[in-house]
């Protein structure tokens, strides 16, 4: 998705090609942000124990709300378009990261096997499911509705992290 998102408002400036070009550059700056974020993502989750895992997961969530926001408005300027992809790939990086470190703090030691396969199979339906939602809401809306609703989520996970924090 978002590939397609950077891709459409480029391309009657660019063309096809460099439009898609440009989009695939933005593609990379995620994963080069995703890369560098996740080792330093590890270290608070390391040192600041049970609640360590938990601040990693909620600035990375976060980074996804600011990203999903700025994606839900269309720029036609690459540089603005790399804002969203960086933020969201800081997010990625931060996430996959906390939410291993957590199940692995968090989780009973005799179901820690059980908790990843749980924590999976939570990810792989909730993957299917935002991106058939968001899929149908960029077809029959538009890109900014799908990414809105992506947003809504990415707020409510916040929620409930800050719900999880108190206790």
């Amino acid at each position: 998705m978002l590939i397609l998102r950077a891709t459409e408002p480029l391309t009657p400036g660019h063309g096809t090609k460099t439009a898609t070009t440009l989009a695939l550059g933005l593609y990379t700056a995620y994963n080069i942000a995703a890369t560098v974020a996740s080792i330093p993502a590890g270290r608070p989750a390391d040192r600041l124990g049970a609640r360590g895992p938990l601040l990693v997961l909620t600035a990375g969530v976060a980074a996804f709300a600011a990203s999903y926001g700025l994606f839900a408005v269309s720029s036609t300027a690459v540089a603005v378009l790399a804002i969203p992809f960086v933020l969201a790939g800081v997010g990625i990086g931060a996430v996959e990261t906390a939410q291993h470190s957590a199940v692995a703090v968090l989780a009973p030691k005799d179901l820690c096997g059980s908790a990843f396969g749980l924590l999976a199979t939570v990810q792989s339906l909730g993957n299917l499911a935002a991106s058939a939602v968001a899929g149908i809401l960029w077809t029959a809306f538009s890109p900014s509705a799908a990414f809105a609703y992506l947003r809504v989520w990415m707020l409510l996970a916040l929620s409930g992290l800050a719900l999880t924090a108190r206790r």
